[in-house]
């Protein structure tokens, strides 16, 4: 769908779609540049309050991932008209203003157009140096690879929608995912963070792969919510995931790690954790200022991804 789009020759656009970052920047001063992004989604939890706040902090999610602070936000929203009596539409919009404003922003309009499906998202500008972008291409050979937040919301989300899900890990996941992602981000811009991204629907195995370079990944160390075994063992992974896992697999060494848990690295997540690269002496700081940050591998620079059991 990309390809569509006419090549840019506006030179203060500083990243956009051709380096498959998380979101578009533009220098509008030699010191300031504006973050944009957009990102919606269909209802993934039975609560209406707390699908708009996971709406919310999944849109922001991509402005921490460049190392930018939100500014304000946009909302967009597909709802059927005769629903709009019930006051979920309203529980939606007031439940993600909530993590807006947790993030310390407003959300200033938006639009919305009748439609039998509903979906709820926000497009979200903020703002960062023109110096201090974090983007997908700065990792270097022998950096810490981070994740600062545990795996398994698209089972979660598959196991909710068939009535499956254990109650536990149905909370677990829906904390996971309306938290924000603006510690992490802070934290790894004050520990020189040479690339990020944010774990949604491409997996983590499809978001490292969009990291210049390539990566040991210590199996061990990845973090998994608690008792998401049970969901996969049970093969409830939605089709993002089966499609993450075609798309991907290839182009990684499993070192003979069976299917399903190779399904559970591409597992399409929603609003999930940053996934930093941090030059090893600076490990320390990143992991005070993120108790959630687990340690899950090392960068190569030979375009390899090895995933080690």
């Amino acid at each position: 769908m990309l390809g569509a789009l006419p090549p840019i020759v506006d030179p203060n656009v500083m990243v956009a779609t051709a380096g498959r970052d998380d979101a578009a920047v533009y220098r509008i001063a030699p010191d300031r540049a504006l973050v944009a992004t957009v990102d919606f989604f269909t209802p993934i939890v039975d609560n209406p309050a707390e699908y708009g706040a996971i709406a919310a902090a999944n849109a922001l999610s991509d402005v921490y991932a460049m190392g930018g602070r939100p500014l304000f936000a946009l909302g967009i929203t597909a709802f059927p008209r005769d629903k709009l009596k019930t006051g979920l539409l309203e529980k939606i919009v007031a439940g993600g203003a909530a993590k807006m404003t947790e993030a310390g922003i407003a959300v200033v309009g938006g639009h919305s157009v009748d439609d039998p499906e509903p979906k709820f998202g926000y497009a979200v500008i903020g703002e960062v140096h023109p110096d201090r972008i974090v983007g997908h291409d700065g990792a270097r050979a022998g950096d810490s690879l981070y994740l600062t937040k545990a795996l398994g919301s698209g089972l979660v989300a598959t196991a909710i929608k068939r009535g499956l899900c254990p109650p536990e890990l149905e909370r677990e996941a829906i904390e996971v995912m309306m938290t924000l992602n603006r510690q992490a981000s802070e934290a790894m811009v004050a520990a020189g963070a040479t690339a990020a991204t944010d774990v949604t629907g491409y997996g983590l195995i499809g978001h490292l792969s969009n990291l210049k370079g390539g990566a040991d990944i210590y199996l061990e160390k990845v973090p998994f919510m608690n008792g998401i075994g049970e969901l996969v063992k049970r093969d409830l992974f939605p089709d993002g995931s089966r499609r993450n896992h075609a798309a991907f697999r290839d182009r990684v060494d499993w070192a003979g790690l069976a299917e399903p848990s190779q399904m559970l690295l591409c597992d399409a997540q929603t609003s999930g954790g940053l996934l930093v690269a941090i030059p090893p002496e600076q490990a320390r700081q990143f992991e005070a200022g993120v108790k959630s940050a687990q340690l899950i591998g090392v960068m190569r620079d030979d375009g390899v991804i090895r995933v080690t059991t």
